[in-house]
């Protein structure tokens, strides 16, 4: 893990927290919670982190969102609203992409996962909530957290009816995004 470090120096400052806050707009209209793994995975959590200090995440939509499988978010560079979001999806942010900090966490309702190119080593800053188990990504993509309050309001997330779950028309986003401790 230590040749990563001067890659990640950058993230040094943020302190790891214990979650975050989600507030909800579109079709879904409320609040999540959602609690990080930093020790599980202390890289992605500082990114996360330390991207949603910065205020990046709010505006994001939910731009892929597949019935019984998940919701995903969190493309600060192209699938902030108000933009042309026919590229939501396809971007990252300023930070570097992370190594992958695989565990041994199953993917079950309401756990948060990063989302990531064909590359394990490519996860930047897109997340998604997993609405049903999805065992077939364990061991895959690095668990970074799971909801523990407000699993109702992501059941509610307007859902993909576009190719590979792209949501057409006005997604839900993510209208603010706060760290707690």
């Amino acid at each position: 893990m230590f040749k990563y470090a001067a890659a990640f120096a950058v993230l040094a400052t943020p302190a790891l927290s214990a979650g975050l806050e989600i507030d909800i707009a579109g079709e879904a209209n409320g609040t999540i919670v959602i609690d990080l793994f930093e020790d599980t995975a202390p890289l992605h959590v500082a990114q996360i982190t330390a991207i949603a200090e910065a205020g990046s995440y709010d505006g994001v939509v939910f731009h892929r969102v597949i019935d019984g499988f998940m919701a995903q978010t969190g493309d600060v560079e192209n699938g902030v609203m108000g933009m042309d979001l026919s590229r939501a999806g396809t971007g990252g942010s300023e930070f570097a992409d992370i190594p992958a900090e695989f565990s041994d966490i199953p993917f079950e309702r309401g756990v948060v996962g990063m989302a990531r190119a064909q590359s394990p080593n490519s996860a930047n800053s897109q997340f998604f909530i997993m609405f049903e188990p999805g065992y077939f990504l364990n061991g895959q993509y690095t668990v970074v957290g799971e909801v523990t309050e407000g699993m109702e309001l992501v059941d509610q997330i307007k859902r993909g009816t576009g190719a590979n779950g792209a949501v057409i028309g006005q997604p839900d986003m993510m209208a603010a995004v706060r760290v707690t401790e």
